[in-house]
């Protein structure tokens, strides 16, 4: 995770900050995910079912891909220096754009957006998170994804 001293954070809003390795969405992690959550709906978990719907077989769930961010957020998401912790503050904004078939490959594109000091040492950070499809010209998602970091 790169870090930079707070003074210099706000000088990479608006900056992309890096992409995720590709990831492989496969049957298992979305069974696993289904397990989880409860949501076995056939679309996900049954590939004969879905095979005859217009997705011609099993997507992740929109939830599954949106789990993700963290794990592929963490080698590219800038944190200030001396960060003690970080938490997941929420999202500001979500929207699915296209469903992640099994056995895709994802990534994640991340640029921050916005670095504020909300308290003293602590600092909330605002990306804009585009999980992208190999192949596929629309993402699955964008999101925006906050960040509480205590220094």
């Amino acid at each position: 995770m790169p870090s930079v001293p707070v003074a210099q954070l706000q000088d990479y809003v608006g900056k992309e900050l890096g992409r995720s390795d590709w990831l492989t969405i496969d049957q298992a992690r979305i069974n696993q995910f289904a397990d989880c959550t409860g949501d076995h709906q056939f679309i996900h978990v049954d590939p004969e079912k879905a095979k005859r719907t217009p997705f011609g077989g099993t997507i992740a769930h929109g939830f599954l891909s949106l789990s993700l961010i963290p794990m592929l957020m963490e080698d590219i998401m800038l944190m200030p220096e001396g960060l003690k912790m970080a938490v997941n503050y929420g999202l500001d904004s979500v929207r699915f754009i296209q469903p992640v078939k099994v056995d895709s490959r994802v990534r994640l594109v991340v640029t921050l957006t916005d670095a504020n000091e909300k308290n003293p040492s602590q600092w909330l950070l605002k990306a804009r998170a585009v999980l992208e499809i190999e192949g596929q010209e629309k993402p699955a998602y964008i999101a925006e994804p906050l960040t509480l970091c205590f220094v």
